[in-house]
């Protein structure tokens, strides 16, 4: 039979669509091993990260960079400014703007981006179709690989939007009557706190809070605030693994060690400590666990999730009805209705991406840029540091204030003359500035920032 030249382009293009979206579904079912990533086709890492897209120039030397880095402990690579530049390319950034508030939410490298893009192409094609029937089922799989990364059971993860969702489907769904009580943080993060609030004016519940005075490296001290509001009717306390505000990293398994002597259960808010630095959520002895994976592990913006502790899922209500709220299943917290299905699945190449760059490196490199701009400004007359230096206590997130002067003063400064984005912070007792770089950041950026800091302090 002979085909109309006319047609030709509309066969091609059908034969290579199906080419294409049968290899997407067979990628979206494929479980993710970490040895095999790493190794494959020549015991590279970032080869797998990138086989699946047609090289530009910036992947192929993000590939010789992780190549050549692969005997240089994380120590050392985390100063290689050389490799790091190559990690930059790999991203969108801004030329017009120094992002350094990263902290809120961290941009997407570009693979998910694409991703993301490619399944909301493929969403819309037939969205009842491919959403429901095609990308829902790569849920299981980054179910699983989601759960290596934490250390945990695949069966105790939920996929969901982000850590407030994950926080507040725990606070409003735990089995509290009225004179129960609960520990938290002046400290917490706000949506947390007024959670807390609106449960305590609805249901009879009290809230005891403590006030904590940061920074510390004083582990007794952190301890003990949190031990001393105990009381005999304490049911649950509520720990925040790193104040989103300054940095502090807290002593979360010293104080989850003792509540569980009291029976108490322990919700941590981790935010901004999953993929930022090296734990599994296990090691931390927690019941329950929520993250926002768009700000460290680098997922599309709307994405999170959800860790609660077998032997609990069935005492939790889920925020959104499921048909048996009770039972113990961990996908009854993800009935969430109609939702992007395309961001949910792009989270896979952030989980590669982290992966390609490994754990150690990333957090390694993520201290050292913090502490890099701080030591440059610590003895700057006027000049107050907010977060502390010692890795045990802080990692990427830093705060800065001038004495005698407003966060937002700083904040508006370094802005209007250097171009610097941070964030002014004034929540409780923590007042300053905070700087958030990202494995995207140099120290060139940084030296913009320090500059900034130090003519803002001589001005004063």
């Amino acid at each position: 039979m002979q085909i109309p030249l006319g047609n030709i382009p509309q066969i091609n293009w059908a034969i290579s669509r199906t080419v294409e979206f049968t290899t997407f579904m067979k990628t979206l079912t494929m479980p993710f091993d970490r040895r095999k990533f790493l190794h494959r086709a020549g015991a590279i890492s970032a080869t797998a990260f990138l086989s699946s897209i047609v090289k530009p120039a910036w992947s192929k030397n993000l590939e010789k960079a992780i190549r050549e880095a692969e005997n240089i402990s994380p120590d050392q690579l985390a100063t290689d400014e050389d490799f790091w530049y190559y990690i930059q390319q790999s991203f969108t950034v801004s030329p017009s703007i120094i992002n350094l508030n990263n902290g809120g939410v961290s941009p997407a490298p570009k693979t998910v981006q694409e991703a993301m893009k490619r399944y909301y192409d493929y969403s819309n094609e037939a969205p009842s179709y491919y959403m429901w029937r095609i990308l829902d089922l790569g849920r299981e799989t980054l179910r699983k690989n989601l759960s290596k990364l934490a250390g945990c059971d695949a069966e105790e993860i939920a996929i969901n939007r982000n850590s407030s969702e994950g926080l507040e489907t725990i606070i409003f769904g735990l089995p509290l009557k009225a004179g129960d009580e609960i520990v938290a943080a002046k400290q917490d993060y706000p949506n947390v706190v007024n959670a807390w609030k609106q449960r305590e004016l609805r249901d009879g519940i009290k809230v005891n809070w403590i006030n904590l005075e940061l920074p510390s490296e004083d582990e007794n001290y952190l301890v003990k605030q949190y031990l001393n509001a105990f009381t005999s009717k304490t049911r649950v306390v509520n720990i925040t693994h790193i104040i989103n505000w300054n940095g502090q990293i807290l002593p979360v398994r010293k104080i989850a060690d003792e509540a569980h002597k009291r029976g108490i259960d322990v919700l941590i808010d981790g935010a901004h400590s999953f993929a930022h630095f090296q734990f599994k959520i296990p090691d931390l002895n927690c019941d329950y666990f929520a993250s926002s994976l768009h700000k460290w592990l680098y997922a599309p913006i709307g994405s999170g999730m959800m860790y609660i502790k077998k032997d609990k899922i069935k005492n939790v209500y889920p925020l959104f009805a499921s048909d048996l709220p009770l039972k113990e299943d961990i996908r009854k917290f993800e009935h969430l209705g109609t939702r992007p299905f395309f961001i949910e699945q792009a989270i896979g190449k952030a989980l590669e991406f982290h992966d390609m760059i490994g754990s150690e490196r990333k957090e390694k490199r993520l201290h050292y840029l913090k502490n890099y701009w701080m030591e440059k400004v610590k003895d700057v007359p006027k000049v107050k540091l907010n977060t502390s230096l010692d890795p045990k206590w802080g990692c990427a997130i830093g705060m800065v204030s001038i004495t005698g002067k407003k966060p937002s003063e700083l904040d508006s400064y370094l802005f209007d003359k250097h171009k610097v984005h941070t964030v002014g912070i004034e929540w409780e007792n923590i007042h300053g500035v905070r700087v958030t770089p990202n494995v995207y950041t140099t120290t060139k950026n940084l030296d913009v920032l320090v500059e900034g800091i130090r003519s803002f302090a001589r001005q004063t």
